[in-house]
């Protein structure tokens, strides 16, 4: 198709950048308006990138008033639910940022309006798109695994805590689960398929947040910094789901995918103090099974590329605006996260295992 869009970008921070660098990349989309609550920082921002000819406001209600395709949300976590909720029922299409919301009330009644609307609702989780990536999904759909009956996956930042809006709970929401968890989440629920949970049980802390020694705003730390948690789901399958911004030690291990015909073992890529967590590439697969009458170990080989997996999200949103495509990431599919993440925190407070509830008709 040759129809040009029409995007709106709203907040300016870090990320905003780089989805409006994505944008500049394509021939068929035009930036054509940026709202930030800081008054004047959108027409800075826009500026800064060229786009002089973009209109800018102080509120995204303002913009909302344009002819706009779709637009980008890259908000603070406190504002994703309003600024999505207003977008879709202003009849826009809407790539957010993750996480998706701060409570699971509110990812509920953002699916319900991108389905009143019909409108996309997709979240940016931008590890789908490597292809390595794809080929795990690919290996554990296709049965080579058997029945997957154990998942155990998470990751863990030596020392990785940001501050800010990030460590406020009534800004963020959660910590680390809602911060690089909700990567995992993904990784492993979008790599099996999206089963439904039942039950949460789980335990988090903040040892190195609240502590003056490991952390510059202790004293306004207000989230978790380190969470594990059993999840549950139909069909008998078992999630051991863990998170750390900070630790002493240099990895929570592998993500292992345990099945009655395979096991499958997946490292993340990078080196460092803050890697170890499911935001970006895949570092090794292994997949371990009898064969020739013993235990034999099969490394899978590795995709080599160069897919900037940012840019790619953000042209894949593009693209479905452009062709009329259903969402790339939908909503209903992070919803499920949204949920665990839900269930860990109300579990890791009552300290007792407890229920997940999904509405049916979103599940």
């Amino acid at each position: 198709m040759n129809r040009r869009i029409r995007i709106g970008i709203i907040g300016t921070g870090g990320i905003a950048r780089f989805h409006a660098e994505a944008y500049q990349k394509l021939d068929y989309a035009d930036v054509v308006a940026v709202a930030d609550v800081v008054p004047g920082r959108a027409r800075q921002f826009a500026d800064s990138l060229g786009l002089t000819e973009a209109a800018s406001f102080d509120s995204h209600e303002e913009l909302l008033k344009l002819d706009l395709d779709g637009v980008s949300i890259c908000t603070p976590n406190v504002s994703h639910h309003r600024t999505a909720v207003d977008s879709l029922r202003a009849g826009k299409n809407v790539l957010l940022e993750k996480p998706m919301s701060v409570t699971l009330e509110q990812a509920v009644e953002m699916v319900q309006a991108s389905r009143a609307a019909d409108r996309m609702l997709t979240i940016g989780f931008q590890p789908r798109y490597d292809p390595n990536m794809k080929k795990l999904q690919e290996i554990v759909q296709s049965g080579r695994l058997g029945n997957v009956y154990y998942v155990e996956t998470g990751g863990g930042r030596r020392r990785g805590m940001p501050g800010g809006t990030f460590i406020r709970k009534e800004l963020a929401g959660a910590g680390a689960m809602a911060d690089i968890g909700c990567y995992s989440l993904d990784f492993a629920l979008n790599t099996l398929g999206h089963p439904r949970p039942l039950t949460v049980s789980a335990y988090t802390s903040a040892h190195f947040g609240r502590n003056p020694l490991y952390h510059p705003e202790a004293s306004r730390f207000e989230v978790e910094d380190f969470g594990v948690a059993l999840v549950r789901f139909e069909n008998d399958l078992v999630l051991s789901f863990k998170i750390s911004w900070a630790m002493h030690m240099d990895t929570l291990g592998a993500t292992l995918f345990l099945g009655s015909d395979a096991g499958l073992k997946v490292t993340p890529a990078g080196t460092g103090p803050w890697s170890g967590v499911w935001d970006g590439k895949i570092g090794s697969m292994t997949l371990y099974h009898d064969d020739f009458g013993g235990h034999t170990e099969t490394r899978v080989p590795l995709v080599e590329h160069s897919v900037n997996l940012f840019q790619a999200k953000v042209h894949d949103f593009a693209e479905a605006v452009r062709d009329g495509r259903p969402a790339p990431i939908p909503g209903e599919q992070i919803l499920i996260q949204q949920a665990i993440i839900d269930g860990v925190l109300r579990s890791a407070d009552q300290r007792r295992e407890v229920s997940v509830e999904l509405p049916p008709s979103l599940a």
